[in-house]
């Protein structure tokens, strides 16, 4: 930013689709600057030489460029990925002149405000390749060429952003659906997803290590105050003395919750498990997990069909929450309960690597 807001150009390289186990997902970018500076990587090092390259040519000539890296067999020298994935990465000179809404955009994602933003990257009428549509919740900014197409690249950004998802979308020439020849690749910058965890135990302060690295913004909520402080849970981002689903109600109803939200209850104690699941599980949240015995289990699904929770319901609850790693300790334990949210998300088959075929990623990088 400090460049572009002193007027200098820079070439920006953005990967925009990967396919099988391509080492950086979309949304991946490498900025190189009018002066030779590098940040980031598209690659993790296998095709990051050629994209600076790429890079240094585009600020020259001021014309974007759509390049696709892959495993080669017949050249041990090619410029491609040894991990046998494959990236279509493009790179396109930053300006004030070229990406005006670039200061708009950056402003948000200080701010916490999700914005996506979406780009040409293909197109027979190279005056549209390059262009910028810069999509919040409720405004616009920029154009990719037509307002045909506007209209259709608003309707699909704004979903993504609600997933907080990155996505290559292909249209017609003209931004009609079902068709071809134009590519507009959708990058989303939501805040951090949201993980609640009710129980300010010591299971909780390791979970809250793991969410945390994850990337998640962790609250810890128990209504004992002499176990809910900043001193044993330092990692969180907030720790709140609350009953939990009094504090689970109130998020939601305050539009604090989403579909990225995951929700891990340790407190096992029916007096607080009980309620907050009797609120988390209607929500459209992409994990809820309870922790407890089998025993522990079986008494708190009788617990919650007694309060009218139904069986469809009942089934997206995770418990005994994590997987059987055959964990012990509070860390053990939190690595486990991380591993399954990161299969849910992802939708993996949780079997080690070394017993399945196929590429290794589950995510829909092909989509």
């Amino acid at each position: 930013m400090a460049a572009w807001r002193a007027g200098q150009d820079a070439g920006l390289a953005t990967v925009v689709h990967a396919f099988k186990s391509a080492p950086r997902l979309p949304g991946a970018a490498m900025l190189v600057a009018g002066d030779g500076t590098v940040s980031g990587s598209v690659s993790g090092g296998c095709v990051e030489g050629d994209v600076y390259e790429t890079a240094r040519r585009v600020l020259d000539s001021g014309q974007a460029e759509l390049h696709r890296y892959g495993f080669s067999d017949d050249d041990a020298f090619a410029v491609g990925l040894t991990c046998g994935g494959i990236i279509d990465v493009f790179v396109e000179p930053v300006s004030p002149a070229t990406y005006p809404e670039l200061g708009e955009v950056a402003g948000a994602i200080e701010a916490g405000v999700p914005v996506a933003v979406a780009v040409v990257v293909e197109h027979e009428d190279p005056a549209r390749v390059g262009r910028h549509l810069v999509v919040f919740a409720d405004r616009t900014a920029g154009s990719l060429g037509s307002q045909r197409t506007d209209h259709a690249v608003i309707d699909d950004a704004r979903g993504l952003l609600a997933t907080g998802r990155n996505r290559m979308l292909t249209y017609g020439l003209d931004g009609q659906r079902m068709e071809d020849g134009m590519r507009v690749f959708v990058s989303c910058f939501a805040p951090p997803p949201r993980m609640l965890v009710f129980g300010a135990i010591d299971f909780a302060a390791a979970l809250a290590r793991q969410g945390h690295m994850l990337g998640y913004r962790v609250t810890v909520c128990d209504a004992r105050g002499v176990f809910a402080t900043r001193a044993r849970f330092p990692e969180a981002d907030e720790v709140v003395v609350d009953w939990p689903h009094r504090y689970l109600q109130a998020e939601v109803e305050a539009g604090n919750v989403d579909a990225r939200t995951v929700i891990a209850v340790l407190t096992h104690d029916p007096k607080f498990d009980v309620p907050v699941l009797q609120v988390a599980l209607p929500l459209e949240v992409a994990y809820i997990g309870a922790m407890g015995s089998r025993l522990t289990h079986d008494d708190r699904l009788a617990r919650l069909r007694r309060a009218g929770v139904s069986e469809e319901l009942l089934a997206k609850l995770h418990s005994p929450i994590g997987l059987d790693l055959g964990a012990r300790t509070p860390e053990e334990t939190a690595v486990s309960i991380a591993a399954e949210i990161i299969a849910v998300q992802w939708g993996g088959g949780k079997a080690p690597l070394r017993e399945t075929t196929g590429r290794i990623h589950h995510d829909d990088l092909v989509g």
